[in-house]
């Protein structure tokens, strides 16, 4: 796989988002090698309560959330003291989508709770550049996570992947934070064959303003 000079590239920071099963986390590591670019990972495994959170999601809900807020809050500085904004970075999360899971997974007190230590936060993010969002229909998300046998994800239910998928699709159709990529992700296989990667990389830094559509099957 070529690697592009990443200092003759506009995008700085760019955000790779999208629900559970969609292949963010693979596209993301793709990206970093490709474009030699330094790799930020959310590295959601390192939760403590997520398994206890996928084996039923309202017993731990504002546990998972509230550490996976600090988590942000630990990234953030870490990313300040790298001096993000003059280095080149691939994420596999957008900060600024972290509520969306809290809307799904907790009640209204737990909401009010989250939201008051949120605010007391007072988060400074730094603004992607571009954002890629790769989307898929639920029942393809819920087959590819039912394909990996050794995680705890395989267990996530239709219902709950269907909320987390319409949460995603509400929260972009509004989202106007910096410019933004949609990728029909359900035909393309972008961990294993490189000629899906690669026309989605070339697409993608063309994309420098405004909301862009990414759909290959279309042209089948």
């Amino acid at each position: 796989m070529p690697k592009i000079e990443s200092t003759s590239i506009q995008h700085r920071l760019i955000a790779i988002e999208g629900p559970i099963g969609v292949g963010k986390t693979a596209l993301a590591k793709k990206l970093a090698y490709s474009l030699n670019y330094q790799l930020l990972l959310e590295n959601a495994k390192a939760n403590p309560f997520l398994k206890r959170f996928y084996n039923d999601t309202k017993s731990v809900g504002l546990q998972t959330q509230l550490y996976f807020l600090f988590e942000r809050v630990r990234q953030l500085e870490s990313l300040q003291h790298s001096d993000l904004f003059n280095s080149h970075t691939v994420a596999d999360f957008l900060i600024d989508k972290d509520q969306l899971f809290a809307q799904i997974a907790l009640d209204e007190d737990e909401i009010n709770i989250y939201q008051k230590v949120h605010d007391r936060l007072n988060l400074t993010t730094p603004n992607p550049d571009l954002v890629v969002v790769l989307q898929a229909p639920t029942d393809v998300l819920h087959a590819r996570l039912q394909q990996r046998t050794n995680s705890d994800e395989s267990q996530l239910s239709f219902d709950y992947l269907q909320k987390i998928n319409d949460s995603y699709t509400h929260f972009f159709h509004h989202y106007q934070g910096a410019p933004l990529l949609l990728v029909n992700s359900a035909e393309l296989d972008l961990s294993n064959n490189e000629d899906h990667f690669q026309q989605l990389l070339e697409y993608l830094l063309t994309v420098n303003s405004g909301r862009h559509y990414y759909n290959p099957s279309a042209t089948k």
